[in-house]
């Protein structure tokens, strides 16, 4: 028995399915439309202290947050000096950014990233120790960057080696510059994170010595001008809750970090990628400490950074929004950060 056909019914289909397809473009653009945009700063050469930011980018949470985040890739300079003139909303430079608290800049810090540095001194393999660096060239940054003042300090403190002094400095903005004049042999060692310094091992270059393993820090911490909180309190605290979850992503998800590593840091081989996630998996949280908050000012208060001698210490805790920071970590579920 045929089954009588309905008059009209092919064209009534037709009508509901594309009916469908117009509500659902519509939705989209109404989600695309809700996003509050924002600018995220980020260092030329992709840092792995900055990973929780590229996996909200690249995983979702910025958007589950309601953010349409474009980074703004330059100098770590530079972009302090953006976030100040807020031609940037969100800055992951601590070093420069408590400087500039310091003196006075009204930025207050919102959400860390990496709680261990992830700096190494990385060198040419016939450096065998620290004191053999006398009289060579190292690759850094430039000065009143993370990676210059992280070498420098660790030199100075703990081998009582001083720059001009006892070694000599050229100066690179990007990590990758450092790494293609190690392994040209223009310098002797270069301050390089864990991610690129795998890279000149695979050169036949060796990890001379780990930052961390002398001086504690907090890495890609992000700061924000304070009158970003007085007007977009909410859009803030969505920021810092995206963040947390990338920290959280990364602790379980190998798979998706590891895709993440490698798109951003240009890391062309898994077991490189796989071998600098197994160091960093834990390495990571929307939580500042204050005692590595503490490493981090008391880095800054020398004469050289432009700190008076004798001049006291101030609060460091005036410099973290640590309220805003604890009421996105509650809603969340999470111990607050002390």
């Amino acid at each position: 028995m045929r089954t009588p056909r309905v008059k009209g019914l092919p064209y009534l289909v037709t009508a509901i399915f594309v009916g469908a397809i117009v509500a659902a473009l519509a939705g989209y653009v109404g989600d695309a439309a809700a996003q509050t945009k924002i600018r995220v700063g980020r260092t030329i050469s992709a840092s792995g202290f900055h990973l929780p930011s590229y996996v909200a980018h690249e995983k979702g949470m910025f958007r589950e947050q309601g953010l349409q985040a474009e980074f703004i890739a330059t100098q770590g300079s530079t972009l302090v000096r953006a976030g100040i003139a807020k031609e940037i909303d969100y800055v992951p430079i601590p070093g420069g950014g408590s400087t500039a608290m310091l003196k006075g800049a009204p930025m207050v810090f919102i959400a860390g990233q990496s709680l261990i540095s992830q700096w190494t001194i990385t060198t040419a393999p016939d450096i065998k120790r620290v004191e053999d660096l006398k009289g060579k060239t190292i690759g850094l940054e430039r000065p009143g960057g993370a990676a210059y003042d992280e070498a420098v300090i660790t030199l100075g403190q703990f081998f009582k080696m001083q720059p001009g002094k006892d070694y000599k400095i050229i100066s690179f903005t990007a990590e990758s510059d450092r790494v293609a004049a190690l392994i040209a042999g223009s310098v002797q060692a270069a301050l390089l994170s864990f991610a690129h310094a795998a890279k000149a091992e695979q050169a036949g270059m060796k990890i001379l010595l780990r930052i961390g393993d002398y001086i504690p820090r907090l890495g890609g911490t992000f700061w924000v001008h304070k009158d970003r909180i007085k007007e977009r309190r909410d859009e803030v605290k969505r920021f810092i809750k995206a963040i947390a979850k990338a920290a959280d992503y990364i602790k379980t998800n190998k798979e998706g970090s590891v895709q993440v590593i490698q798109k951003y840091l240009e890391i062309k081989e898994p077991k490189i990628a796989e071998g600098y996630y197994k160091q960093v998996q834990n390495a990571f949280g929307p939580e500042m400490p204050p005692d590595l908050l503490k490493v981090l000012f008391d880095s800054r208060l020398t004469p050289e950074a432009g700190w008076p001698a004798g001049k006291p210490a101030p609060d460091f805790e005036q410099f973290v929004a640590r309220d805003l920071l604890n009421e996105a970590l509650k809603e969340m579920g999470r111990k607050p950060s002390k």
